[in-house]
């Protein structure tokens, strides 16, 4: 266990995971919020060292962190389905864990917005419905749009996630928008992402079945999606607008091209990186017609699936910043040291955090 002056600690689970809370002891923490921190590709629990010990320094004995370490590293080339099942069991372990556990929230980044998406799906408990796990705290209780695992469901926060994957339409900026590049990169992607790269540019129909990500916008099977996004009582996307090589501005705000807002220099000092806010209302999905299911029908039905619900867009720009060029890694602090102009990001989530 490692202690820090400030009287924040944090414990190093079996697995190897992270756990932070805000109390001189673990065992009179009164803190009952659960945060879930879920890395992106080839990560580690370290890349939300940062993010986590300033929510439990900001928020003391409000909440407690875990950042999730059952996909780190090379496991995150297993696929979205597998990375998100492994995450579900975890989080059933720590609130089996910490049986004072109430609330649940989860803050994502990149491709760990896609596994906690899928998560929370198979971890989605509709209205009065019985755990049947032992750790729900609100059993029986009146919950109109359901729990996830039996906790009230409060915070979904992504940090420059692919919601609409990888596939055209300069969704991986680093492909430079060229049509050529983006359909070999989507021939070839499954040689070095795996299983994963195919969910991503949307690769892996079988059985006569969607790609994975375009069933993810709603509920199917025993996975409910978008059951799960409506259970929490905020949604939040936070994107790069600029200079985000691995993830487009489009496909992590959940918007179409003509719907990207014009955005200029942030006048607020104390969040000088975030240069637009937006709350979008839902919208009524509108049935996708039976057709030719090309890749702009695809990113369509993706989108009306997931605005079917409301979202808090925040859209982030390091263009003045020395660190412009890793801004998918300055947007979430990965490393204190090299990323630490993002942290004005940081401090946005914990202001506008439910507790």
């Amino acid at each position: 266990m490692e202690k820090h002056e400030n009287g924040v600690c944090s414990a190093e689970a079996v697995d190897g995971s992270r756990d932070v809370w805000s109390c001189k002891d673990s065992d009179s923490s009164s803190a009952d919020h659960l945060v879930v921190m879920v890395h992106g590709i080839l990560g580690s629990t370290d890349d939300w060292k940062f993010g986590a010990e300033q929510f439990v320094r900001r928020l003391p004995d409000k909440v407690f962190v875990h950042c999730s370490e059952r996909n780190t590293s090379k496991l995150t080339l297993d696929g979205v389905d597998v990375m998100g099942e492994r995450l579900a069991n975890e989080v059933l372990e720590v609130i089996q864990r910490r049986p004072n556990t109430r609330k649940i929230s989860f803050v994502a980044h990149s491709l760990g917005g896609l596994a906690a998406r899928y998560a929370i799906g198979r971890l989605y408990r509709p209205a009065t419905h019985e755990d049947g796990m032992g750790s729900s705290a609100n059993v029986g209780e009146e919950t109109p749009n359901g729990t996830i695992c039996g906790l009230e469901a409060m915070n979904f926060i992504t940090v420059a996630t692919p919601h609409l994957g990888s596939r055209g339409n300069k969704q991986v900026p680093f492909l430079f928008g060229v049509t050529s590049i983006e359909k070999v990169a989507g021939l070839v992607i499954h040689w070095i992402f795996k299983r994963t790269g195919r969910h991503l540019f949307l690769k892996d129909e079988e059985e006569g079945k969607p790609p994975l990500l375009r069933r993810m916008v709603e509920d199917s099977d025993d996975c409910y999606f978008i059951s799960a996004l409506g259970a929490f009582k905020r949604r939040v996307l936070y994107s790069n607008v600029g200079y985000d090589h691995i993830v487009g501005w489009r496909t992590s705000s959940v918007r179409r091209d003509d719907e990207l807002p014009k955005w200029e220099d942030s006048l607020n000092e104390k969040y000088p990186h975030i240069v637009h806010e937006e709350h979008c209302k839902p919208c009524d999905a509108e049935n996708s017609s039976e057709g030719e299911d090309n890749s702009a029908d695809t990113e369509e039905e993706m989108i009306r699936g997931l605005s079917s619900v409301s979202w808090e867009k925040v859209d982030v720009s390091f263009h003045s910043s020395r660190q412009r060029f890793a801004a998918h890694s300055v947007i979430q602090v990965k490393n204190e040291i090299l990323h630490i102009e993002g942290a004005d990001v940081i401090q946005h989530m914990i202001d506008h955090f439910l507790t």
